[in-house]
């Protein structure tokens, strides 16, 4: 299993750990191994919390970031910005931030639903859904221009074009 677009900032790729192939919904979670990968590209691994509670917390920030982004939803995604909190301060005169959670489960669910707040305090124009309308990919457009308009050019971008080719040129 391969999965699209990886390297988005973490709010947006925990919500693409949902994509769509073929026609087919694939969770990353649930292949084997795919919570304790998705965990390790973030340097989220190696926490005592038990693993199904850490899974049952992204599924939840899942679904409030998914809802915040598509349906304007607040709610969802305050629920799980709740379960913690940044606490500035300095070690050895330096500055530092720690995140204090509720319950180390929650603490990879509450830092990507903490992104995403900083994604859209930063530029809320440019967090974008893939305009192909069978993704549900996300991205954020970091192009000079802020023009992008799909997840990946080389899938959604070529079936867009492909799709345009086959409707101006239809077969006799």
């Amino acid at each position: 299993m391969t999965r699209p677009l990886i390297g988005e900032p973490l709010a947006l790729d925990l919500v693409n750990s949902v994509w769509v192939d073929h026609g087919r919904r694939l969770d990353q979670f649930d292949e084997p191994d795919g919570l304790e990968n998705w965990l390790a590209d973030h340097d989220m691994s190696g926490t005592d919390a038990d693993i199904e509670t850490v899974r049952d917390a992204l599924l939840q920030a899942r679904s409030a970031l998914r809802a915040a982004l598509e349906d304007g939803a607040d709610e969802p995604l305050n629920r799980v910005l709740a379960r913690g909190f940044h606490r500035p301060g300095l070690r050895g005169g330096a500055p530092l931030v720690a995140t204090v959670v509720d319950d180390p489960a929650w603490l990879p669910a509450w830092t990507a639903a903490a992104d995403l707040v900083r994604l859209l305090a930063e530029r809320p124009d440019r967090v974008r859904h893939c305009a192909h309308p069978e993704c549900v990919l996300w991205f954020h457009d970091v192009s000079k221009n802020g023009s992008r308009r799909w997840c990946s050019m080389e899938v959604c971008g070529n079936r867009a074009k492909s799709e345009r080719f086959q409707k101006s040129h239809p077969r006799r």
